[in-house]
This record gives C-alpha cells, structure tokens and sequence, in this order.
C-alpha cells in the first residue's frame, strides 16, 4: 500500500476541481484498490434545492465520489502503462448495478473502498463500497477506461481570468 495522499496529490492525479471533486484524500492505495474518505460539506450549494428542510446528499454524487476514487487508482495505482500519461483520463463508461442503503447528510463523512475486479482490454471492471458511521451507504459496480484528455481552451482557462 502507498502513502496516504491528500487533496493537492489527489489533483496531481485526476482533472476534477471544486466545486466537483468529492474527496479530500486517499487513506490506502494499491494491490488494484484505494481507501478515500470525504466529509460532505455542510454549506455545499445543492443542499439549497436537494430537499431543503432536510437536506440529503444525492445519490449520484456518492457514485460521483467513488468513480473519482476509481480514476486515482487507474491514473496512480493500477491503470497499466499509460498511468501517469498526461493525455489520457479515466472516464466512467458503465454502470452495472448501484444499491444505496443509508442517507448521507451534510457534514458526514464517507469511507470508500474501490476494488478492481477485473481488466479486459481497455476497461477496467471495479466494485465500490461506501460507509459512512459505519453503516452501508452504497454497494456500486461499475466500469472505467481512457478517454483522450480535453485539450484546454486558453480563452477559458483560469490563468487567462486572472490576467484579465
């Protein structure tokens, strides 16, 4: 297993920023899995319209943090000889089964285990698993292989704004 890696690591290695990057660091990786934990933050926007006299994480941003688990383990831990490439992201191209158990509510805290399963070519087969308080939050399985890196765009790049 490596070192623990914390939030600046974690974007060394995938292309998600905030607000869209749903983990703040990797707890375990390697021998083709990663341990992630992420504290839902409690004044996050979309709690305003996700039930707003009792607000809930929805659903698809806990699947969101596990395949943004899976993309740091396929780009630093287990993705084959093109990890690390600068040109190539991990992207989700299936879901096979997902089964959420528990509600997740602002300001909890989620522990993600991700598990590769399987690689057949150019895809990787993997298994998610999220707890939070020590109960089932979700069970997932699902697929991720590589897509061609965006090319930025310097018109809309962050640096271009802040020269302005």
């Amino acid at each position: 297993m490596s070192i623990p890696m914390d939030r600046a690591a974690i974007e060394a290695a995938i292309p998600h920023r905030d607000p869209f990057l749903f983990l703040d660091r990797i707890d375990a990786l390697g021998n083709g899995s990663i341990e992630a934990t992420w504290t839902v933050p409690a004044d996050a926007d979309w709690f305003r319209g996700h039930y707003p006299d009792e607000p809930i994480l929805p659903g698809v941003l806990i699947s969101e943090h596990v395949f943004q688990a899976a993309a740091v383990l396929l780009s630093v831990g287990g993705g084959g000889s093109e990890a690390g490439s600068e040109h190539v992201v991990p992207v989700l191209v299936r879901i096979e089964s997902a089964r959420y158990r528990r509600m997740v509510r602002p300001g909890e805290t989620l522990e993600t285990t991700v598990t590769l399963e399987e690689q057949v070519g150019p895809a990787w087969f993997l298994e998610g698993r999220v707890t939070c308080g020590g109960e089932k939050v979700l069970q997932i399985r699902f697929a991720l292989t590589r897509a061609a890196a965006p090319v930025p765009d310097p018109q809309h790049s962050t640096e271009t704004e802040t020269a302005r």
